[in-house]
């Protein structure tokens, strides 16, 4: 049988026309990309979420027009809502679900550790359990992140099968999270009394992404885009850590890939994949700020501190597995994402193009390239 990338170098948009999804933390900023790319492809998106970060934030802008569209219906509500994750995923009867709600920064796991354990691991077991009185075949991708590594500061990347861990309690928790979720797919899929045979899931690892519309605080991109704005030098923690910079259309192409292979395929990969940018994008924080003062002129300057909570100098991943198994690869160069990314911003600034204009021009350009 051929890879899904001989027969789709695209998401295949047959496959996600009219399909019912279930699409978890759709007000955040991976999450407002995947929900544009899910309903230009034809798929029909249930959004379950907490409400959008306070402004600016990409979900609001996007919103007006997102909620116009007849296949898109939300419901604003914790993962810790039983009764009311229950009635969502019953009501829905999702084909597919894409588990992106978490407490992603990790500065702020620092701040409240006990939120970001109780989120990231027991929000993604509440809607496993949520998802097991399904009747038909659904393919779950659950999102975690590059940093579920015991992270030994290796030149080399981490592959699937390296172990897990985590010294912040953002990183342990979703290296809880990938345990919790392997413990309950082999407990509770399968044919025996206690267990479900519909359910094919799998764990999608990224991180370090990037893209227009991301004003999270403590990340280096909106960092230094926040400056740039206000006409003020960037600062930068950490100058000298490596990271594998890819832009966000680039996982979520894979976890699009990694769900078509769980729902078609004869044998489900049901496994951990991780999805990453080429190797040349593995680059210090320094370096790309400099790349991003290319496209937006201005000044940065080092604030490392000593003092400051605990974050890897260098991770990044294999991704090989996914090339192999799910056909994927990444398509935009370092160069190319960290322009398209500030142009994004730029534009949306100046009020050149709104916001979901520019979106949708970086999809069509992806989609373009990807062909």
């Amino acid at each position: 049988m051929p890879l899904i990338s001989e027969r789709f170098p695209n998401p295949d948009p047959a496959f996600w026309q009219g399909r019912r999804v279930l699409l978890t933390g759709h007000t955040g900023f991976k999450g407002s990309w995947l929900l544009l790319w899910l309903l230009e492809l034809g798929a029909e998106v249930w959004g379950y979420a907490l409400p959008a970060e306070p402004p600016p934030n990409l979900f609001p802008l996007l919103e007006p027009d997102l909620l116009a569209r007849p296949g898109f219906r939300q419901r604003i509500a914790d993962l810790a809502d039983r009764a009311a994750l229950g009635s969502w995923v019953a009501e829905a009867q999702p084909e597919v679900v894409f588990h992106l709600a978490a407490q992603p920064l990790v500065r702020r796991s620092y701040e409240d550790p006990l939120g970001t354990w109780a989120t990231n691991v027991m929000g993604s077991l509440e809607l496993l359990e949520a998802l097991r009185p399904l009747q038909h075949p659904c393919a779950v991708v659950m999102v975690t992140t590059d940093k579920v590594y015991e992270n030994r500061e290796w030149l080399h990347g981490f592959r699937e099968t390296d172990p897990l861990g985590g010294h912040d309690p953002y990183s342990a928790s979703k290296a809880a999270a990938e345990l919790a979720i392997a413990s309950w797919r082999a407990s509770f899929c399968g044919a025996a009394p206690h267990q479900t045979p519909h359910l094919a899931i799998a764990t999608a690892r990224a991180g370090n992404v990037i893209g227009g519309g991301d004003w999270a605080a403590d990340r280096i991109l909106p960092d230094a885009i926040r400056a740039l704005a206000a006409g003020q030098p960037i600062a930068v923690r950490n100058p000298a850590a490596t990271r594998s910079w890819q832009h966000v259309l680039e996982p979520l192409g894979g976890y699009l890939r990694l769900a078509e292979a769980l729902a078609r395929d004869p044998v489900p990969p049901c496994e951990a994949f991780n999805f990453g940018p080429a190797l040349e994008s593995n680059r210090p924080v320094g370096d790309l700020v400099e790349t991003i003062l290319e496209h937006w002129p201005g000044q940065w300057h080092d604030q490392s501190d000593s003092s400051s909570p605990h974050e890897a100098s260098l991770l990044h991943l294999q991704i090989d597995k996914a090339h192999h198994r799910l056909g994927w690869s990444p398509r935009w160069s370092y160069g190319t994402t960290v322009e398209r990314t500030v142009h994004w911003y730029r534009r949306v600034q100046q009020q050149q193009a709104s916001a979901l204009e520019c979106c949708q021009a970086d999809l069509n350009c992806y989609q373009q390239d990807s062909a």
